[in-house]
């Protein structure tokens, strides 16, 4: 049984639920990014973890009031997501919590608007006070949604991401404890997508600008190419890197094999993947059929 979310529904055992959130407000960061603030009855009980913290979003089709989700909220939520109609059941997107505040309880949510020129991004650019979306989100702090764990004897840290994660690198930055090393690199598609980022950590941040290039492309190979261009800091590493797919994975490979990290020390993610829906992305995750790492 579905039913289109109305009400918040209870706290259960498992440290994640579905929140029933509507737009408050929205702001432009850039030509390629839009802030959207969420805000809710139920979302008291919403216990971000700070860092690189992700939740998924679902979104209502057209002519829907609100995403028809399933009414589990533990283990079996995506099995019976993936028996409802497509054409019916809730647009699912994974996203980070840019910022979170109380009383009132809100969630700001950074939307990139282009790439495949999806649903999402389609929504997120006519989104107005009022729509109404579910969060699928954490209620306890330390929750499987936080990939951003350096380990203990970490010297320096390595953060590398387009603006797909330049929400998540922002939090990361805001989470760093003061005078942490740390070396940055952030894609954008234009200049005036770049952010002011507050951080506390000793933070050498560089912003790279494809001007045009198609994000994921042979053309749009700046981050590997300025991380390969230059000297690391010595010490123990810990890298994270996110954003297309193809990209993220080249990365991690540069970083293992040429620069000696430890599979272990390198936390990578793929936001996206060039061509591919994130339902597609889900099914093989969960299927097994996705592309494996040579490394």
């Amino acid at each position: 049984m579905t039913t289109a979310a109305t009400t918040t529904r209870p706290s259960t055992a498992v440290p994640f639920r579905f929140f029933d959130a509507h737009v408050v407000r929205t702001r432009a960061l850039g030509p390629s990014m839009s802030r959207i603030t969420f805000s809710g009855t139920g979302l008291g009980d919403f216990a971000a973890g700070g860092r690189d913290q992700r939740f998924k979003l679902f979104l209502p089709h057209p002519g829907q009031p609100a995403p028809v989700v399933p009414v589990e909220d533990g283990d079996g939520w995506f099995a019976s997501w993936r028996k409802m109609d497509p054409a019916v059941r809730g647009i699912m997107r994974s996203y980070t919590v840019r910022e979170q505040r109380r009383e009132p309880d809100e969630i700001d949510v950074d939307f990139a608007l282009h790439h495949d020129g999806g649903p999402a991004a389609r929504w997120a650019a006519r989104a107005e006070s009022g729509d109404r979306v579910t969060l699928l989100g954490p209620v306890v702090e330390d929750n499987g949604g936080v990939d951003f764990r350096p380990p203990s004897g970490t010297d320096w840290v390595l953060i590398s991401g387009d603006e797909t994660a330049l929400p998540a690198v922002a939090g990361i930055l805001d989470w760093l404890p003061a005078g942490t090393p740390a070396k940055v690199w952030i894609e954008v598609q234009h200049a005036e997508d770049m952010q002011e980022l507050h951080t506390e950590a000793d933070a050498e941040i560089t912003w790279l600008v494809r001007d045009g290039a198609t994000p994921g492309s042979p053309r749009s190979a700046l981050l590997l190419d300025d991380v390969r261009a230059t000297q690391l800091p010595s010490g123990t590493p810990y890298a994270w890197i996110a954003g297309e797919a193809g990209t993220v994975k080249e990365m991690r490979r540069h970083l293992v094999r040429e620069r000696g990290f430890e599979r272990k020390a390198v936390t990578f993610t793929g936001y996206w993947r060039l061509g591919t829906c994130e339902e597609q992305l889900v099914e093989e995750a969960v299927s097994g059929t996705g592309p494996k790492s040579d490394d």
